[in-house]
């Protein structure tokens, strides 16, 4: 019979659209992966801070280029790039303009208006002291020193250990609130070079240094002084509590006895004194993430640095009261008052978003396919038409030969039908449609068989069983 030769009712198979369809779900897959990938990159990867300190070969320069080598040596999430400046004056000013993230510098200087604290690097205190006077050979007996107490210093002259203001304006509030007018204290800046020759000038009747308790520059200066002018008499601030409270960037501080020497003790006994932090600032504009990963490390290699650098040791933790003189960044107060965030509790809306965002994209994907895949539904639909027709015709097929050839045409059927399914162009459920058709026409094709005195095909049954 011609109709069972008739193939111009049998859609042909469109192996491009699978093949657009497989690249479209792999293009998808690799923009999924790029997205997840860039995302990962972006969270681990290390951040680099510019950090200002000076002068060059100074305490804090040396200290910051240890805990710079240290991080990169660990490949911590936080870097440091060390850029040298003249002071901390200079330090500060690159703060302001953003040249800088960080800065090293004293607390009681101008700072930016958004510069909070990370690290104190060290506590200062300020030593004053006096002298009988130079030692001269023809001496029987040593002189009284001229100074035995601040109120003492009007009218006398100072040497002071620091060629910047700041030191020097400090003074200035140790005289005022001592009741002493700084105006009549007369003041001589030498630098760290010149102290032997601060010690020798004999216009001098008192000195000052700001450094930590363990300043080998102090304890040498004082040392000096007993050799070359006499035992030095120590002047306690005692209106320390009173500037601490009224100048919020100092603090009272005490100095324990023998603090720079032991034999013999000096000083004898405590006094009271004015401290200063010197510290390591950022703008409260910078991540609250990364300064507490910055903060974390800091403590971290204190110790791990102290064999090489003592100085490690004196990093402490800032004040984290919100009403602080310098108030601590919220990522360094985080770490240190135990409250930081999780990373589920610091990510999570990035996260849902995430995911809402791969189920829109999962979706959006999904529709396209489903709209470029149409062409393979309707295939399918018409394929399950066309074996719904070959049953009604296989009930007039007299012929054993045109029997088979209409089974070929319905194996093409279903070998499309199956391409199109492990394609994932159509659906189980039209899968499940087609197989239900394919069963009714094999019944159909069986039946015929019988009818026409032939004997069940051997192939019949698991044709009837491929799906």
């Amino acid at each position: 019979m011609s109709s069972t030769n008739d193939s111009s009712d049998k859609l042909p198979s469109n192996p491009r659209r699978r093949k657009q369809t497989a690249l479209l779900a792999l293009l998808a897959g690799l923009f999924i992966f790029a997205i997840a990938a860039s995302a990962a990159y972006y969270a681990l990867r290390p951040v680099t801070l510019r950090i200002a300190v000076g002068p060059a070969g100074s305490g804090d320069q040396k200290l910051i280029q240890a805990l710079a080598k240290t991080f990169e040596r660990d490949r911590s999430a936080v870097r440091l790039s060390v850029v040298t400046t003249d002071g901390t004056a200079e330090s500060i000013a690159l703060l302001g303009a953003a040249k800088a993230d960080l800065a090293v510098a004293r607390g009681d200087l101008d700072m930016p208006a958004d510069a909070e604290s990370v690290a104190i690097l060290r506590k200062n205190v300020v030593v004053l002291w006096s002298s009988p006077g130079v030692k001269t050979k023809n001496a029987k007996k040593e002189p009284p020193p001229k100074v035995k107490e601040i109120g003492d210093l009007a009218g006398h002259r100072i040497g002071v250990v620091g060629r910047s203001q700041s030191n020097a304006t400090l003074l200035r509030v140790i005289l005022t609130e001592s009741g002493v007018n700084p105006d009549k204290v007369a003041v001589s800046k030498y630098d760290l070079a010149n102290i032997i020759d601060m010690i020798r000038d004999p216009t001098l009747d008192a000195f000052m240094t700001v450094g930590p308790l363990d300043s080998k520059i102090t304890a040498e200066a004082i040392a000096m002084t007993a050799k070359l002018r006499g035992e030095p008499k120590f002047l306690p601030i005692d209106v320390s509590e009173a500037i601490a409270e009224r100048h919020s960037r100092y603090e009272s501080e005490e100095i324990s006895g023998s603090s720079f020497s032991s034999s013999p003790a000096r000083p004898a006994d405590k006094i009271e004194t004015v401290g200063v932090n010197h510290l390591i600032v950022a703008p409260k504009s910078l991540s609250e993430t990364t300064v507490g990963a910055l903060t974390r490390q800091l403590f971290a290699a204190r110790r791990l640095l102290a064999k090489e650098l003592p100085s490690a040791l004196r990093i402490a933790k800032p004040d984290t009261d919100k009403d602080a003189a310098l108030p601590a960044h919220p990522g360094a107060a985080a770490y240190i008052d135990g409250t930081e965030r999780t990373f589920l509790e610091k990510y999570s809306d990035y996260l849902w978003a995430a995911v809402l965002l791969l189920s829109g994209l999962g979706s959006g994907i999904a529709g396209l396919r489903h709209y470029l895949n149409r062409d393979e539904q309707e295939q399918n639909t018409q394929h399950r038409n066309q074996l719904l027709e070959k049953i009604a015709k296989v009930r007039g097929i007299n012929s054993l030969d045109d029997l088979a050839a209409m089974q070929r045409e319905a194996d093409d059927l279903l070998r499309e039908t199956l391409a199109c399914y492990d394609d994932g162009l159509i659906e189980e459920g039209g899968l499940s449609a087609f197989s239900l058709v394919l069963e009714q026409f094999h019944h159909a094709v069986v039946e015929r068989r019988v009818a026409l005195g032939a004997a069940p095909h051997a192939a019949d049954a698991p044709r009837m069983r491929a799906l």
